[in-house]
């Protein structure tokens, strides 16, 4: 059973940072909400072991375009390239989740739950599924009305060194403990070999492989990903449990098994290095700071503006 993490919620002096969330928004309106996509999230898990890591991930990405709005579950439409068409969420997956979830919720309660709060609540129920702790969500997102690929663009990028990944998460009031907690999602799901390819071949002029890659590591994600890769989709997990939330990411980290450069980058500073061990020592310590910093990514809103009625369409 997972571990029940309890946080105390500290004020935040940002101002994107909503003050009107509560975690019993719907208490009231519609108290079913959490058993109801807590249902979906485990049904689709059961069929496809993936589902939980694609969850965490797409919050992720909503969050960090236009605050936890939804914007990320928008289709295209006419001349407008959504953000789920932009380069860094190609393959972003299990959108049904989110649209069966919505689906339940409107028999019951319709017009009520706001997409981005499905999403927020997914991707809790997706770690707690997945071996790692739960928390009370604070509820009470709406959803945005504009989404655009080109905005993907603001994503931190897995190339990116200590000082982008600092600058990318200050922008959003996430501190350096944040970034090497919420790094610890890579302990869920798979990379591509074009996320990694940077550190396996052509790495430098004086080295093919990225120094800091463990060299039997390296040479096995060679054999995966070799230089000119014609096999669609190949590509190699993200740590050594990618279908368990643990620590084994820092563990590896340690070891110069990480994927990508921004999983290394976080040994070239003091502090985020330091942090790593801590985490690599107490998976205890390590949730504790993943729900803190899960809450407080979640509750970046930038101003949502309605609740829609169908999660891939604005009102």
């Amino acid at each position: 059973m997972a571990a029940i993490v309890t946080v105390i919620l500290i004020t935040v002096s940002c101002t994107s940072l909503a003050s009107a969330l509560s975690v019993n928004y719907y208490e009231n309106t519609c108290p079913q909400v959490e058993s109801i996509v807590a249902g979906a999230v485990h049904k689709a898990t059961l069929n496809d072991k993936t589902v939980p890591a694609a969850l965490l991930r797409m919050h992720f990405h909503d969050c960090f375009i236009r605050g936890c709005d939804a914007s990320v579950l928008v289709e295209s439409k006419g001349k407008n390239k959504a953000e789920k068409d932009g380069p860094a969420n190609i393959s972003l997956h299990a959108f049904y989740v989110i649209d069966n979830a919505k689906k339940a919720l409107e028999a019951v309660c319709p017009g009520v739950v706001s997409c981005a709060d499905i999403l927020a609540l997914a991707a809790r129920d997706a770690i707690t599924l997945s071996g790692g702790p739960t928390w009370d969500v604070p509820k009470g997102r709406k959803d945005g009305k504009i989404s655009k690929a080109s905005e993907t663009r603001q994503l931190p990028a897995p190339t990116f060194n200590i000082s982008q990944l600092q600058q990318s998460f200050s922008q959003r009031g996430l501190s350096l403990e944040d970034l090497v907690a919420l790094s610890g999602g890579h302990t869920l799901g798979f990379a591509h070999c074009s996320s990694f390819q940077n550190r396996i071949h052509s790495f430098s002029p004086k080295h093919d492989i990225d120094p800091s890659v463990n060299p039997s590591f390296a040479s096995s994600l060679k054999r995966i990903c070799p230089s000119h890769n014609t096999v669609k989709n190949a590509g190699a997990p993200l740590d050594s449990s990618s279908t368990l939330f643990d620590n084994a990411y820092y563990k590896l980290l340690l070891q110069g098994k990480s994927i990508f450069s921004s999983d290394q980058a976080l040994l070239t500073h003091p502090h985020t290095k330091a942090l790593v061990s801590k985490f690599a020592y107490s998976q205890k310590e390590f949730e504790m700071a993943f729900v803190k910093s899960m809450i407080k990514m979640s509750s970046i809103t930038n101003g949502g503006q309605e609740v829609r009625l169908n999660c891939k369409f604005v009102r």
